[in-house]
């Protein structure tokens, strides 16, 4: 192992310390009590629940009317963040202009630097959080994907069991209430829709089709609302032909899957192979060179 892979090594493995001991601060903070806040007129307090605003985005250059930006608002609300998709582009558009300063301070001042941080590990450091945020709608797609996964299997497991209750003479909404343990991902979303809906249903139901932010959920939403509007066997029919769509939908899935996995391990299955042309072949190819050139 050289020294550039040990040093990469513990560059990850402190990153991860990092990571992990914010999220765990995080994860305890959440757990104390609220408490009012001081200073409610500032927006990043709010950030969950305000858009963000305008003046911030004309600072950092950002357009909401941007395909980039709409773009990463619609895969945000499809991994299940209801917050305004401008919070996220801010942080990361800060992020990557402090890291570039960070990169321009390292060059001109490194020996001063170098003696209190060792550029050997913020250097590299520095350029993988840059690239980790170049390519975020690489792993934006990868998360978004894997939740929309996630919630077809939920919304095949609620429409089976919504299909098995059709001869009950429940509500819809006691219905839906019954199909809560069958969910995971979307749980808080379906507790969320169930709290709202005596209120406003159709308000509810739109609401719950955002939150869930998928292609599956907008066919789900739109069932649930003319169960809601009609409850008659021609609408579980619907929901019949849906369930099968769904059932689809996952097959197509896992053969995707099954064949991801057959490429990744047929690499890694090559890997004793070269290892084996390096240690056995190769040097009879060496020296098979060594005696043409001595010849010619």
């Amino acid at each position: 192992m050289t020294i550039w892979t040990e040093q990469l090594i513990r560059l990850v493995l402190m990153v991860g310390q990092y990571v992990f001991g914010a999220a765990a601060i995080y994860a305890l903070l959440q757990l104390l009590p609220q408490r009012p806040a001081r200073w409610k007129h500032l927006a990043v307090l709010s950030w969950r629940t305000k858009e963000a605003p305008d003046k911030w985005l004309r600072l950092l250059r950002i357009s909401r009317q941007r395909s980039s930006f709409m773009e990463r608002a619609l895969l945000l609300a499809g991994c299940g963040v209801t917050a305004d998709a401008a919070w996220y582009v801010i942080a990361r558009r800060s992020l990557m202009l402090a890291i570039g300063g960070l990169i321009l301070i390292a060059s001109l001042w490194h020996e001063r630097i170098n003696a209190y941080v060792p550029l050997n590990y913020l250097g590299p450091g520095l350029l993988m959080v840059m690239l980790f945020l170049y390519v975020d709608l690489i792993w934006l797609r990868s998360i978004h994907k894997l939740r929309a996964l996630q919630v077809t299997k939920e919304i095949f497991s609620v429409s089976k069991q919504l299909l098995y209750l059709s001869d009950s003479s429940l509500h819809v909404h006691s219905k839906l209430l019954r199909c809560i343990p069958f969910t995971r991902t979307m749980r808080h979303d379906l507790e969320q829709l169930l709290a709202e809906w005596y209120h406003d249903a159709g308000g509810a139901l739109q609401r719950f089709k955002q939150r869930l932010g998928t292609e599956e959920g907008l066919s789900f939403v739109e069932t649930l609302d003319a169960l809601r509007l009609h409850e008659s066997p021609q609408y579980y029919e619907l929901l019949r032909v849906r369930i099968e769509d769904y059932k689809e939908k996952i097959e197509l899935a896992k053969e995707s899957r099954k064949e991801s996995t057959s490429y990744f391990l047929f690499i890694i299955a090559g890997i004793p192979i070269l290892y084996t042309f390096q240690v056995f072949i190769y040097p009879w190819v060496r020296e098979g060179q060594k005696l043409f050139q001595s010849l010619s």
